[in-house]
């Protein structure tokens, strides 16, 4: 969801700062392509400023220190989050929450556990041993430290230490068997790491897909290069 701080009309020449995501992901490449569409369609009108972000939870945090001028992406729930002073916002609780508005929906999230072929890692099961990219403070991050505890991989996996920018090349070099990310597919990373080498991204069963509570989700076959077959995910 793209969403922004209320009150302020758009004046002419007007400039805007689009807190994104990562770079190397789909939200990130949208974000320069919204950027390019509202200069184009405002004849530079309005000159919106596309920022990399750590992830949705800097975003809204960041409402704190922001003006009308400032757009983000973050699912809804961790909106929800904030405004109630809740989780990872507890104690962190600000009036201009409130003040958030929703201006439209994007593509949503998607969870992609992404491995390389030389790890041999069949399905989620395999992970134990692993050494597994979560990144840090993005949704992605979250939700897979959250999936590895609801498959029973908490403590079975290795976490490394690194930032998702750095996953491609890790996973290119064998510094890392895998990395978890979440975004709308094609994802640009995930792209990126099966043009470079070897990968299989792998499918939940539906007992996992259950235990998420999320929405059930089908990747299509030849989506990525290497994936003959449909990829069942969240």
């Amino acid at each position: 969801m793209l969403v922004g701080m209320g009150g302020g009309l758009v004046q002419a020449e007007t400039r805007v700062t689009y807190k994104s995501a990562k770079t190397g992901s789909s939200y990130y490449q949208m974000g320069v392509e919204l950027s390019e569409a509202m200069k184009a369609g405002t004849d530079g009108g309005i000159v919106m400023t596309v920022e990399e972000s750590q992830g949705s939870v800097q975003n809204v945090m960041e409402v704190r220190a922001r003006g009308g001028d400032y757009v983000f992406t973050t699912p809804p729930a961790l909106v929800n989050l904030a405004q109630g002073g809740k989780a990872m916002f507890e104690g962190k609780g600000d009036p201009s929450f409130d003040n958030i508005r929703a201006l439209f929906p994007i593509p949503s999230l998607t969870m992609h556990f992404v491995m390389s072929q030389a790890s041999e890692t069949a399905g989620i099961d395999d992970l134990s041993g692993k050494i597994i990219l979560l990144g840090k403070g993005s949704f992605g991050a979250t939700e897979g430290e959250k999936y590895l505890t609801l498959f029973g991989l908490d403590g079975k996996v290795q976490i490394a230490d690194a930032e998702l920018s750095n996953a491609v090349a890790a996973l290119k070099y064998g510094q890392i068997d895998g990395f978890v990310t979440a975004g709308s597919w094609p994802a640009p990373n995930v792209i990126e790491a099966a043009a470079s080498t070897p990968v299989k991204v792998l499918s939940m069963t539906p007992d996992q897909i259950a235990q998420t509570k999320r929405t059930a989700i089908t990747i299509p076959a030849g989506t990525y290069a290497g994936q003959d077959k449909d990829i069942q995910t969240t």
